[in-house]
């Protein structure tokens, strides 16, 4: 960017932040309260209203909301961040009993976690500084008063009926001191400020942390006596000489992250307790603090299983609310979260430069794949394997006998599936050792599984565990395997797309007269010849089409074509998955030969070493390959094939 260009994106940014410098009276504010009732909204309706204002997308088959407000950091947590914005914050800014409960985030290290409360802390931040999320509060409050706890108790019933707004809560100490004594009760010249949340300047967002029990203090929490204004004003409980600065304090209105909540000792569980259940906060020598905050825990499930399993911590208990955050499960949106962590390692890492490394197509692909097989657990269905479990939970429509009208099913079968297994971190950590060992300019899959393999020593703990972690190594290689001889079979067919739709149509001549017991022209003579039955068995025994069932599909076949026919489409190599991957393996045994000959040849002649050229020319061109791993997944291809 320009000098010239970032000074003016300085100043509008200024700009921008002086319009958010708005102060009148309380008058002025009753104003802003009649054309926008929302304002005087309480904090989880301020935390469901910024999910919302983001966007969702359509209710997806198995009954789940995609919130776009999680899009971009957050992947593969569809049905718990379901769970979380409509069984919790929902009815909760609705100003339903249940938030009156402490949101408690439970699941693996690694699991996404403190992301999620760091998307609120932040999400809540950036909307206070829209028009939609706009924040007001009684000047110099240290709570940062909501102006509308200066109506009078008595009066609060007709406020509601004149402006439609609901008044929770009472002054502050400090403020019922300020009203008395330096504006004479009259709440009309109070004046009120716009305020935006900003953790940094402990303003409507708080963060705890459980420390050593012997030098931390509850005063963290809910403030502290200022021993000098004490020893100037005498009197402990002159809302003076107390500094209202604990989280819970300055968290009023927005939202108070508590870091490990269940590590923390009972004296700091009972002041949470009382400000979820009650919206109050004891301060020593004052009356309940009337707050509203908005109380985000997490912990690890280990912590979470010995408090909950301890009768001694029912009352507890009964304050909180958990909603579990597994690990992801989908392979696609795996892949999004380390190429997320990848792309942030390159802007911010000046010792590792990974910007010149080059990381081949497949390789997050086989990293993710292990990652999750980690994590899935066996079902108890007779021939599904964690493969094909991984495959349909990822969107494939059909995985041999299995399709996607069994997914809700399995997601069901196990309620902790997703809680156990290999964390993203740990993948992360051997991504990195593969990507800078021996300053590789390029890293492929193998290069992944072989990271992946030798650092699973420092992971398991038992040698039934290291035997278990193999097993998926070997699993994904094999998956890998056929992927790798497909890829490179598929770079070998010269203009695949035009060859696969020639052999498309080739068949579906010969289907449509095998149906209709008619007969086709034979392209070179023109002559009407039989339906090619050798053609269509070559085709359907690739996907393993008996000869008892070969009628039943060619019917669905014409089935398919004629229903496309009539929505104004046409039948392509894409329309039906189990045809184009006949298709696609049809074409490829045709080649195998070629392919093996060529890629195992030590020294190619001339014509082999043109393919072999072409071939790399159209990995590089059209799958995202660079000559350097294009080259070596030849010859690991070769090697395949040559077994």
């Amino acid at each position: 960017m320009a000098t010239w260009d970032f000074l003016k994106a300085a100043e509008e940014h200024r700009l921008q932040a002086d319009k958010l410098c708005w102060e009148g009276t309380f008058t002025d504010y009753l104003e802003i309260v009649c054309r926008n009732p929302r304002v005087g909204g309480l904090s989880h309706a301020r935390v469901y209203d910024m999910i919302m204002a983001a966007g969702v997308e359509d209710i997806d088959s198995n009954g789940v909301t995609d919130y776009l407000f999680f899009d971009q950091e957050l992947f593969g947590l569809d049905r718990t961040l379901s769970h979380l914005v409509e069984e919790y914050f929902s009815p909760a800014a609705r100003r339903l009993d249940i938030r009156k409960r402490i949101l408690m985030l439970v699941g693996p290290v690694g699991g996404g976690k403190s992301t999620l409360v760091t998307l609120i802390k932040k999400g809540m931040e950036r909307f206070s500084r829209t028009d939609e999320g706009a924040v007001y509060a009684i000047v110099g409050c240290p709570m940062h008063e909501e102006p509308l706890h200066l109506v009078p108790e008595e009066l609060r019933a007709d406020f509601k009926k004149e402006y439609g707004v609901y008044i929770e809560g009472e002054l502050c100490p400090v403020c019922r001191y300020r009203l008395k004594h330096e504006w004479n009760g009259d709440i009309s010249q109070v004046p009120v400020q716009r305020i935006t949340f900003a953790e940094r300047e402990r303003r409507g967002i708080g963060t705890f942390k459980p420390a050593d029990p012997k030098s931390q203090d509850v005063a963290e929490l809910t403030g502290s006596v200022n021993i000098q204004a004490l020893a100037e004003l005498g009197n402990e409980s002159d809302p003076r000489v107390y500094n209202f600065d604990g989280e819970l304090n300055i968290a009023n209105r927005g939202v108070m992250e508590f870091i490990e909540m269940l590590k923390a000792e009972k004296r700091f569980l009972y002041e949470l307790n009382t400000v979820a259940g009650e919206q109050t906060i004891k301060a020593s020598r004052f009356a309940l603090i009337y707050a509203d905050v908005a109380v985000i825990a997490h912990t690890n499930e280990y912590e979470y299983n010995s408090y909950f399993g301890n009768k001694e911590n029912e009352a507890m208990i009964d304050r909180i609310f958990v909603v579990k955050v597994p690990y992801n499960l989908k392979l696609s949106q795996e892949m999004r979260i380390y190429d997320k962590l990848i792309g942030q390692s390159q802007l911010s890492d000046d010792r590792v430069d990974l910007r010149g490394v080059h990381i081949a197509p497949n390789t997050l692909r086989v990293a993710s794949m292990f990652a999750i097989l980690t994590r899935l657990k066996q079902s108890k269905k007779s021939g599904l394997s964690p493969m094909t479990k991984l495959k349909l939970y990822d969107g494939e429509k059909q995985v041999g006998d299995w399709d996607q009208k069994h997914v809700r099913e399995l997601q069901e079968e196990f309620g902790d599936e997703g809680m156990h297994g290999i964390s993203p971190r740990f993948v992360m950590n051997r991504l990195s050792a593969a990507l800078v060992r021996g300053n590789k300019s390029c890293i492929n899959p193998i290069d992944a599984l072989r990271s992946l393999r030798d650092g699973l020593h420092e992971y398991t703990s038992s040698e039934e565990d290291h035997r278990r972690m193999l097993s998926f190594i070997d699993e994904t290689r094999k998956d890998y395997d056929e992927m790798a001889k497909k890829e490179v079979q598929r770079a070998f067919v010269y203009s695949y797309e035009q060859s696969a739709k020639t052999l498309l149509d080739n068949y579906l001549d010969n289907v449509d007269a095998f149906c209709n017991r008619t007969k086709v022209k034979d392209p070179i003579t023109s002559d009407d010849v039989e339906p090619d039955e050798r053609l269509m068995r070559s085709i359907e025994e690739q996907i393993g089409v008996s000869e008892n069932a070969k009628r039943e599909f060619r019917e669905g076949i014409m089935r398919s074509v004629a229903s496309n026919a009539r929505r104004g489409g046409s039948f392509g190599v894409g329309s039906d998955e189990r045809l184009k991957e006949a298709l696609e393996k049809k074409l490829f045994s045709d080649l195998k030969d070629v392919v093996k000959i060529t890629t195992s040849t030590k020294t190619p002649d001339g014509e082999q070493m043109k393919k072999i050229n072409d071939v790399v020319e159209r990995l590089c061109t059209d799958h995202g390959y660079c000559p350097i791993c294009a080259n070596e997944l030849l010859k690991y291809v070769g090697t395949l094939l040559n077994r």
